[in-house]
C-alpha cells in the first residue's frame, strides 16, 4: 500500500502562515505536496503525522550514527540535564571530551567546542586567518562548509567556457556581501596540479584551504590518498592552513574519520554530526600552535556553548564510537545494502557505481563513480532523482537530491532492516524502469 500524505500537506498549507515555506530550514521544503513533518523517531526508522513508517537512509544527514533515542546516549543526556543546562561557564566535562577526541583524532591536539557544523567552521576559518594573516581561502568544488556568508559562494560551471579562463564565482543565495567574492577560490577536486597553479597565482592573499575529502554534499564522491597528501605539501609550501571539514565524516567513516582512513594530518579540523549522535554539539581542533590563536587575539564562545546535555550526549556517544565495535557493524551493514542493491541492478543490466564509504555511500547510475564535481555534473541522476521518490512512497526514506549519501546507523543492523530495504529498493527500480521518460 502506497502512502498518502494528507495530513503532512494540510500542515504544510498550516505552517506557511507562519514559517517561510512552512519549515525551519530551506532543505527540509521538497515542494508543495511532498513535504514531510515528522512525528517520531527511533533507532533507524521514522513515522510522519500521517502515520508512514519510513526507513530511513538520511539520518538528518548523518547525526543519527547510533540511531534516533538510543537509550545509552538518551540515558547520558538526562544525566547532562540533571547538572542544569547552560551556565556560560565551564565544566570538568569539557576537558574529558577533549581529550577523548584528542586521542581518536592526532591532529586534535587542542580543542574547542560550538554548537553546530556552521559554527565549528566558521571559527576554523577565523583561527586560520588570524595564524597566516592572509584573508582568502580555496574551496574545493561541489564541497559545502554551512550556511555562513565566506562560504556561500560557488564556481558557476553548467555553463562556463573554458576557454574563457576560471570559472565565475556566485553567490548561494541573496542577501550576501559582494564584497566576498574576491576571498573565495575553488579548485576542482584530485587535481593536484590546478591547486598547485592556483597557489601559485594567489598565495599571497590565501591562508585556509577548506577540503571535504568524501564530500558530503556531492555523493560521497572522494579525495584520493595522493590528492590529500600533495595538498598537504603544498600548504605548507605556501602557507596555507589546511581546514579538513570532517562535519559528515568525523567519527563515521572511521574512529580518527577520513584523515584515519588517508593517513594524513589537517592542520585544523572540524566535527559536528556525528559527535552527540544528534544533539547539537561540534567541535574545532587542530594543531596546538594554531589553536592558542583563540584567547590570544581570536575571539571564539557563544552561550550555548558545552550545554551539560550536549555534552553529556558526546561524551556517551564518542565512548561508544571508540570502545565498541559499533562503526564496524556501521560499514558491514552499508557493505551488505550495497551488495543487495548490486544483485538487483546487474539482473537488470543498469550500469552503476557506489562512492565514499559504505557507511555515508553515495549511488550513480554509470559504471564509473565522478573524480570530482564537474565530472558529477556531466552524469546523468536522472534515474536517481526519480527512483528516490518511488522508495518515499514505499516506505523508504533517502534525500530526493541525489548528491546526498545513504547514511547508515548502528540501528539499521539491530533492526534487520536490509531484506525489507532491498525489496522496496528493488520495486522502485522496476517503476522506474518503466516510467514513460526514464530508461536504463
Amino acid at each position: 500500500m502506497r502512502r498518502t500524505l494528507t495530513r503532512s500537506n494540510q500542515h504544510h498549507l498550516k505552517a506557511l502562515g507562519k514559517l517561510p515555506l512552512g519549515v525551519s530550514s530551506n532543505f527540509r521544503y521538497w515542494g508543495e505536496d511532498k513535504t514531510i513533518y515528522i512525528e517520531r523517531g527511533r533507532g533507524c526508522r521514522l513515522w510522519d503525522i500521517d502515520g508512514n513508517e519510513y526507513i530511513d537512509y538520511r539520518m538528518a544527514y548523518g547525526p543519527g550514527i547510533l540511531g534516533y533515542a538510543d537509550s545509552r546516549v538518551d540515558e547520558a543526556a538526562r544525566q547532562g540535564m540533571e547538572i542544569g543546562g547552560v551556565f556560560a561557564l565551564s565544566t570538568e566535562r569539557e576537558y574529558e571530551v577533549a581529550k577523548r577526541i584528542s586521542g581518536m583524532v592526532p591532529a586534535a591536539e587542542l580543542v574547542r567546542f560550538s554548537n553546530s557544523g556552521t559554527e565549528a567552521v566558521m571559527a576554523a576559518l577565523r583561527v586560520a586567518r588570524a595564524h597566516t594573516g592572509k584573508d582568502s581561502h580555496i574551496v574545493v568544488e561541489g564541497g559545502y562548509h554551512g550556511v555562513f556568508d565566506s562560504v556561500l559562494w560557488y564556481a558557476d560551471l553548467e555553463e562556463w567556457d573554458q576557454a574563457a579562463g576560471d570559472p565565475p564565482i556566485e553567490a548561494d543565495s541573496e542577501g550576501i556581501p559582494g564584497l566576498l567574492k574576491k576571498l573565495a577560490h575553488f579548485t576542482p577536486l584530485n587535481d593536484a596540479n590546478y591547486l598547485e597553479d592556483l597557489l601559485k597565482r594567489h598565495h599571497q592573499d590565501i591562508g585556509a584551504f577548506l577540503i571535504e575529502p568524501i564530500m558530503g554534499n556531492c555523493c560521497s564522491i572522494a579525495a584520493t590518498r595522493e590528492y590529500v597528501l600533495a595538498a598537504r605539501d603544498l600548504c605548507e609550501k605556501f602557507n596555507v592552513v589546511m581546514i579538513v571539514d570532517e562535519v559528515k565524516t568525523g567519527f563515521r567513516v572511521a574512529r580518527g574519520g577520513v584523515q584515519e582512513l588517508l593517513g594524513f594530518k589537517a592542520d585544523l579540523c572540524t566535527f559536528a554530526k556525528a559527535v552527540g549522535n544528534g544533539y547539537p554539539i561540534s567541535v574545532v581542533a587542530g594543531r596546538e600552535d594554531i589553536m592558542r590563536k583563540i584567547g590570544n587575539g581570536v575571539i571564539h564562545g557563544g552561550t550555548y556553548t558545552c550545554h551539560s546535555v550536549a555534552l553529556a550526549a558526546a561524551e556517551k556517544t564518542l565512548e561508544i564510537l571508540d570502545e565498541t565495535e559499533a562503526l564496524e557493524t556501521i560499514a558491514h551493514y552499508g557493505k551488505a545494502l550495497q551488495q543487495g542493491m548490486s544483485q538487483i541492478l546487474n539482473a537488470r543490466a543498469i550500469p552503476h557505481s557506489f562512492s565514499g564509504h559504505p557507511s555515508m555511500g553515495g549511488l550513480f547510475f554509470n559504471e564509473s563513480v565522478p573524480d570530482n564535481y564537474r565530472d558529477w555534473l556531466n552524469s546523468d541522476y536522472s534515474f536517481y532523482d526519480t527512483m528516490a521518490l518511488e522508495l518515499h512512497d514505499l516506505g523508504v526514506l533517502c534525500e530526493p537530491d541525489s548528491r546526498e549519501p545513504w547514511f547508515i546507523c548502528e540501528a539499521h543492523a539491530q533492526d534487520n532492516s536490509l531484506d525489507e530495504t532491498l525489496a522496496a529498493f528493488e520495486q522502485a527500480v522496476d517503476i522506474t524502469m518503466s516510467s514513460s521518460n526514464i530508461r536504463s
